[in-house]
């Protein structure tokens, strides 16, 4: 065989070689451009559609999630009373809590740490042993009790605290009610109720002006100190040499320390979504008698509350002229003057003041055991049986008397009046 017949098959070899080759490099080229073009295209449209819904779509905030929850659609409201006392309120506060009892609100009941731990002790076992609120469950002591400073903002932040506990535990409430051991009911709870029931339930009754007038200088511009924020004794407020000047960021107003605010408000001040309630908590903790203008300061510079407000803080009180830190003691004497007044609640009384046992026979008609029959307590049967067998489980059932005839009075007269919505936040 010749040599040039044995070189034909490596040829014919390196030749196939070469093809395979030749033939792979073009399939990788291929699928690289396939990949690159793909890539690109994807990228391509990731971005576009990024790019869309970033000019598309509005950021998303926290904020925008919070939202006020609507007012109760029952036909008959139900409110949330915080009574506060201090030491040797204990008494008044249990009759004041009888006096204001109905099975549709709700109660929570705050001794401050100046009262003795047996006294608080004494108030937790009531509460807690009274058949009627162990049976119904709607009656709280507030048992992490806070030092509470009259004139300091200790006071405010017990307000909050207490509609924080009713928020939480309290269920579906629509007003919240802030009175004191020395306050008493002048009409029943189903009086109150009736009348609740035709006016609208994000209405806030707080007394308030943007008048501030002497207090400029002797409450707004000086600072003080609450010991109740650092201290576990009870002590006074004390003064700062320094003065300061009064808010450019918000306009203060002034008024009464008693209110009844709607639910929708209260849940404001306890979120304050938009900062406004803590900015003006923290002003308002070096202010002298803060309870009388944190939450009117609050609402009238909120636009989502402003014009709720009902220029009125539901009760009667007699005051010095000028008028003083405190206000007179209230006797026989001023019964008429309360009766008159249409006001639901009166205030300041003292301990077993014998007016009260007028009021809680002539306007009440409280029974044997404090507590004031209504539409949910069935006076009718065995007088044996006790207390609790008569109440009824539908709190529905209202039994309105005079007291609700007054209170219309007072209500309609405050809606209708023709400087009513100038007096809203002016």
């Amino acid at each position: 065989m010749d040599s040039g017949s044995a070189n034909k098959p490596q040829q014919h070899k390196k030749k196939s070689w070469f093809l395979l080759l030749t033939f792979s490099l073009l399939l990788s080229t291929l699928l690289i451009i396939i990949s690159i073009t793909s890539t690109s295209s994807t990228s391509s449209f990731f971005y576009y559609t990024r790019t869309r819904t970033t000019k598309t779509q509005l950021p998303q905030f926290v904020e925008s999630k919070l939202h006020l929850m609507p007012t109760s659609p029952n036909p008959v409201p139900k409110l949330a009373y915080l009574i506060s006392g201090s030491a040797g309120d204990g008494e008044s506060l249990k009759r004041t809590l009888k006096a204001l009892y109905h099975p549709r609100n709700q109660y929570a009941v705050h001794l401050d740490l100046e009262a003795s731990a047996e006294e608080r002790l004494e108030v937790a076992k009531f509460v807690k042993t009274e058949p009627l609120f162990k049976k119904v469950g709607n009656v709280r002591m507030v048992t992490k009790a806070n030092l509470v400073t009259y004139r300091g903002p200790t006071m405010v932040t017990n307000t909050l605290h207490a509609a924080a506990i009713l928020f939480k535990e309290g269920g579906d409430w629509d007003w919240f009610i802030n009175l004191s051991a020395s306050d008493y009911p002048l009409v029943t709870q189903d009086d109150l109720l009736h009348t609740l029931s035709d006016i609208p339930r994000d209405l806030n009754f707080i007394e308030h002006t943007s008048d501030i007038g002497w207090k400029e200088y002797q409450r707004a511009k000086p600072v003080i100190i609450d010991p109740g924020l650092y201290s576990r004794q009870k002590s006074d407020v004390f003064w700062v040499s320094e003065k300061r000047s009064v808010p450019t960021a918000y306009r203060l107003f002034t008024g009464s320390a008693w209110m009844m605010l709607s639910r929708p408000f209260i849940e404001y001040c306890l979120w304050g979504w938009d900062n406004l309630p803590r900015i003006v908590l923290m002003y308002y903790a070096n202010f002298l008698s803060s309870p009388e203008g944190y939450f009117h300061t609050v609402i009238c510079n909120a636009k989502e509350f402003r014009n709720t407000t009902v220029n009125h803080d539901l009760h009667f009180i007699s005051w010095d002229n000028p008028p003083k830190q405190h206000p007179h003691f209230l006797s026989v004497n001023d019964y008429q003057k309360m009766v008159d007044s249409n006001a639901p609640f009166a205030r300041k009384f003292g301990k077993n003041e014998p007016v009260l046992d007028k009021i809680d026979s002539e306007l009440l008609g409280c029974n044997a055991d404090g507590f004031v029959p209504g539409g949910w307590l069935n006076n009718e049967g065995n007088s044996n049986v006790t207390l609790l067998h008569h109440v009824r489980t539908n709190t529905t059932e209202l039994r309105p008397g005079t007291g609700a005839e007054r209170l219309k009075r007072l209500v309609s007269g405050l809606l209708s009046a023709e400087d009513f919505h100038t007096k809203q936040c002016s």
